[in-house]
């Protein structure tokens, strides 16, 4: 079974990472997606805002209704920060005829030498790399080892960020046609990103 594992914080998730999900699923022919959220994500330097469980039930609410789609809480079962090696060789040893791709967009491919036992994680796994609005792609400066283990996939701009989301909450301003109406209810009902006083 192919299986993209899509990692981030999803604070929140929105259309634009369905949308990638979506076509990176039919363009790679994967048996399904898992989205799985991060519970202390390294390369960030801020917490989120939503808890793991709200991020959680977003995604759910998000992905409600495709079969391909599944959510996972391998790294907020685990706790503390979530290495993505560790996460891999825990879902190696739980799905051992599974085979899993790492979907992430090109600035973190970019970043990928720097990523924590990099070389082992290579050697077990492939990286689709999405390009993003803004990102210039330096596939030739990473190694070969690295390099080889990368697929690069053009999926339609889609110039949306969990940032942009949680500015314009906090604002005051629509998220609407941004995020899934089910995720935008939960965002209202229980005052995520709002300002405080």
């Amino acid at each position: 079974m192919k299986v993209g594992l899509f990692g981030g914080t999803f604070d929140p998730i929105h259309f634009g990472h369905l949308l990638l999900a979506e076509h990176t699923c039919e363009a790679l022919r994967f048996d399904a997606v898992w989205f799985m959220p991060a519970a202390d994500p390294p390369h960030k330097s801020r917490q989120p805002l939503a808890t793991g469980l709200q991020r959680l039930e977003m995604i759910r609410l998000a992905i409600e209704g495709n079969s391909l789609f599944q959510v996972t809480d391998i790294e907020m079962e685990r706790g503390g920060v979530s290495y993505t090696i560790d996460t891999i060789e825990e879902l190696q040893r739980r799905f051992s005829d599974h085979a899993f791709s790492f979907l992430m967009g090109a600035d973190m491919v970019n970043y990928l030498p720097k990523w924590h036992r990099i070389d082992e994680l290579a050697a077990r796994i492939d990286f689709v790399g999405v390009q993003r609005p803004g990102t210039l792609l330096q596939l030739d400066n990473l190694p070969a080892h690295i390099r080889d283990q990368v697929t690069m996939l053009e999926v339609p701009l889609f110039e949306l960020s969990s940032t942009t989301i949680r500015e314009r909450v906090s604002q005051g301003m629509s998220v609407r046609y941004r995020v899934p109406d089910r995720v935008h209810e939960f965002i209202q009902r229980n005052d995520l990103y709002e300002s405080k006083p």
